[in-house]
Parts: structure tokens; C-alpha cells; sequence
């Protein structure tokens, strides 16, 4: 499944549809280029879940954590980790929290990642520096990610 996006308030409306279908345990996945949109797309989540405070990128903290909201938000970057060491980082720990996750950059730690989840690949559409276009790929992996699939293209029906 791949939407098209035209600019960052769209983007916001992905996320805010994530927000309101997601569930405790729930991980997503975001993939894409630096500044293709990933923590665009997790301010919406938040916002959405009711975090007041500023949802920043963790490309240097690695995790974010957001416990004030409707569910608590673990947002977590891998950009900058070396060597696939979550030796600091008790994933498992964050997995097992009834909030949800969302992994920047996870294909540096695939190997370490669950089997379940819904992925997000965001692409930029041209390379002008000021574009907003962007297309946002879905990906599921397992029966939960397929219903929430459905159930966020449901609710970007009906905030559209």
C-alpha cells in the first residue's frame, strides 16, 4: 500500500490516523533519507495522543520517552547507534510497555527487532530542497499490523 503526500500538515494526518488506531505493544517501523519526514510523521502521533510537549527527533539521545499521553510514546532512533549495540537500550523492556513504539532508522538493528510490525518507508519525490512531496510506503508484518493497516486507511478516510 503506498499513499502520496504533499506536504508536512498530510504527513501530520498519517500520523494522527496512527494515533487514533493504535494499541498497547504496537511498533512501527519508519524508514527514509534524512529529513524524508519520519519525526514529521511521529509529531502527528503524538500531538494526537495528547503529548503536549514538543515531539523532537532522538537522533542523539537514541530514546525519547512520552509517558503523559493517552498511551505512552517510545520514540527511538538508530541512526547514529554503532555496531548493532542495544547493549543501553533495553528494547524488549520499551516492547513490553503497554505504549507504542516507534523505531527510526530500524533496519540498523533488524536482526534484533520482532517479528510483528508495521513499517512505514517515506521517500522524498523530487530533490528540490523545499519539496514536501513525499510517498509513504506500508508494510505489514503480521496479523495485528495487517488490522491496524486497515484500520488507520479507515480513519485517514474520515479526517481527510
Amino acid at each position: 500500500m503506498k499513499l502520496t503526500v504533499n506536504s508536512a500538515a498530510e504527513m501530520n494526518k498519517i500520523g494522527a490516523a496512527i494515533a487514533l488506531t493504535t494499541k498497547p505493544h504496537d511498533l512501527l517501523l519508519l524508514k527514509g533519507d534524512l529529513g524524508a519526514g519520519k519525526t514529521t510523521l511521529t509529531q502527528g502521533i503524538g500531538r494526537t495522543l495528547g503529548i503536549k510537549r514538543p515531539v523532537k527527533s532522538p537522533t542523539f539521545t537514541i530514546v525519547r520517552e512520552y509517558r503523559e499521553a493517552r498511551l505512552p510514546l517510545f520514540h527511538m532512533d538508530f541512526y547514529r547507534l554503532e555496531n548493532d549495540d542495544l547493549s543501553s537500550i533495553d528494547l524488549n523492556s520499551y516492547l513490553a510497555e503497554p505504549g507504542l513504539v516507534v523505531i527510526e532508522w530500524p533496519q540498523v538493528i533488524k536482526a534484533q527487532l520482532p517479528e510483528y510490525a508495521l513499517q512505514l518507508t517515506i521517500r522524498r519525490v523530487d530533490d528540490q530542497w523545499d519539496s514536501t512531496k513525499r510517498t509513504v510506503e506500508f508494510e505489514v508484518q503480521g496479523e495485528r499490523a495487517k488490522q491496524w493497516l486497515a484500520d488507520i486507511l479507515v480513519q485517514l478516510k474520515s479526517i481527510s
